[in-house]
Parts: structure tokens; C-alpha cells; sequence
């Protein structure tokens, strides 16, 4: 465990990376890139999540399957592996593959932070697009989730946001497996309502979870995007809803539709990064 706080300048994108201490949780980091808090790990117990809308990620991967049955996931971002630390200490077993462009980033985690050494966590080192393609023709049709949280900086690269790459994503999705991308978006949510149509056109079924501010567009924060092939149960809704962080709220069905409001689907003519956080935000969240 880092004594005091260890940083490393990415050589890829030119951004600062730096793991510190949290103040207020004994035995927790969170991972700054960039100014922007983008992880944030409970080494002393990892199914602890601390920032809400990784929350709100976990809340659905506990409704996957039978409670405590391993998974076969796919994480596309690795920051300070946040998820597959989770998904490792809550369903042993699990089968992971995480993509990450940014190996300094990895190095500077497994470093100060290391994995658990019995963690089944298979690490590929590239574009999460492009290294999609490289991945075992074994996963296909095989994941059980698929965990979109990729991030330049405080912003979503336009390439993984087109109906061309979430059509790639589909590939490798269980026919009743689940995708949950994180869209950070401010006020008006031009981008993640951008999004939520194309994830219905690509998946069929989607809904969207957010503090409520935040989905009524009043202000700049993260949704957590969970789109499937099949219909989402309907069981989980009041579920999702009752696990918080509170205030929240779940839209899916007609609400969705009326929340989209016929935003364009983006396609890779068309994409564009999500938009940059306001200073304030970062600060807060820091």
C-alpha cells in the first residue's frame, strides 16, 4: 500500500496520473487522471464501491444470475480496476478480461495497488475497439457482462460511443448477458440521451439509472446505461431503485423512450466525445 502518493506521467496521452489516500476510508485510494477522480478502491475490502454511479453498476451486477455465481466478464477501461475487484470478491471464479490503452496507467496500479493473486483477471493492452477484435473467438456470444467505462481524461473518445462499435460490442454478449456503459453528461444530456438511442437500436432493451438531478438534466454527473438483448427483468427496477445512492431513479420502457425523446443515434459519421465536466464538478468530486 502506497505511504504516500505515488504518480506517473502516462506517456500516451501526456496526463498526470496520481493514486491517493482517502482522508475519511482507512485502507482506500482513489486514482486521479488528469485532475478527475476516476477510480476509487477499498484494498481491505473491494466490495465496498464508493463513488455512486460505480454504485449503481454494482447493483446490477448483483442482480446477474444467482447472487455470488461467477461470471464471464468483459471490461472495456481499466482505471484502478474498480469493478473486476469487485466482481472477484463478490462471485469467485469469475472469468475477466479488461482492455486498456493506457499501460503506464495499469503499471502505476498493479504497482501500488496490486490485484488479489488469485484474481482470474486477464489484462490486454490496446484500444478497447480495436483490441475487441483480438479477443478469443471462445468469448463470443460467451460474456455475461460487458462493462463500458472508457475515459481520455474526464471525456468518452467519440469512437466507442457509434452504433458501429456497440454493434462490434454485441458479438461477444450472452444472449441474455448485460452491457453497462457509464455516460457522463451536463445539463440538457444531449449525449447521454444520444446514447440511450443507440444502445436501443443496437440492443433492443435499455434503461437508464442516474441521481435524479442528474437524468432531469440539471446538472453535470454520470448515468449508468444497461442495455440487453432480452428485456430487462422487470423485478429489478423497484431492486435498483431501493439499492441507491439516494435520491435515484430508473427509466426504462415508455419512460425511456420519452426521456430519448428521439435524440439521434451516433454513428461513427457522427460521433463526437462526451462533453468536458464543469470545474466545479471535478472539485466536488474530488
Amino acid at each position: 500500500m502506497p505511504d504516500e502518493n505515488p504518480w506517473k506521467l502516462l506517456r500516451l496521452s501526456g496526463y498526470r496520473a496520481v493514486i491517493e489516500p482517502d482522508r475519511w476510508v482507512p485502507g482506500s485510494y482513489t486514482l486521479v487522471v488528469d485532475g478527475t477522480p476516476q477510480s476509487h478502491v477499498s484494498l481491505d475490502d473491494p466490495s465496498q464501491l464508493f463513488f455512486e454511479y460505480v454504485q449503481r453498476m454494482g447493483h446490477v451486477i448483483d442482480q446477474l444470475r444467482t447472487p455470488g455465481e461467477p461470471i464471464t466478464a468483459i471490461h472495456l477501461g481499466a482505471g484502478a480496476f474498480t469493478i473486476p475487484r469487485y466482481i472477484h470478491a463478490t462471485r469467485p471464479g469469475s472469468r475477466q478480461q479488461v482492455i486498456e490503452l493506457e499501460m503506464d496507467l495499469v503499471d502505476l496500479v498493479r504497482e501500488h495497488l496490486p490485484l488479489p493473486k488469485d484474481a482470474q483477471i486477464r489484462l490486454r493492452h490496446g484500444d478497447a475497439r480495436e483490441t475487441l477484435k483480438k479477443l478469443p473467438d471462445g468469448l463470443a456470444g460467451a460474456a455475461d457482462l460487458i462493462v463500458v467505462d472508457v475515459f481520455s481524461g474526464a471525456r468518452t473518445p467519440a469512437h466507442v460511443t457509434s452504433i458501429e462499435f456497440y454493434s462490434e460490442l454485441a458479438k461477444f454478449l450472452a444472449p441474455d448477458g448485460i452491457v453497462l456503459v457509464n455516460v457522463a453528461d451536463g445539463p440538457g444530456l444531449a449525449f447521454a440521451r444520444g446514447q440511450g438511442s443507440t444502445l436501443q437500436t443496437v440492443f433492443g432493451n435499455v434503461a437508464a439509472l442516474a441521481e435524479t438531478q442528474i437524468l432531469k438534466g440539471r446538472r453535470f454527473g454520470n448515468v449508468v446505461m444497461v442495455a440487453s438483448k432480452t428485456a430487462l427483468p422487470t423485478e429489478w427496477m423497484p431492486r435498483l431503485l431501493a439499492g441507491g445512492p439516494h435520491p435515484s431513479v430508473v427509466v426504462a420502457g415508455r419512460e425511456l423512450a420519452d426521456w430519448i425523446a428521439g435524440a439521434p443515434v451516433s454513428t461513427d459519421a457522427t460521433a463526437i466525445p462526451s462533453p468536458p465536466p464543469a470545474k466545479t464538478f471535478l472539485q466536488f468530486k474530488g
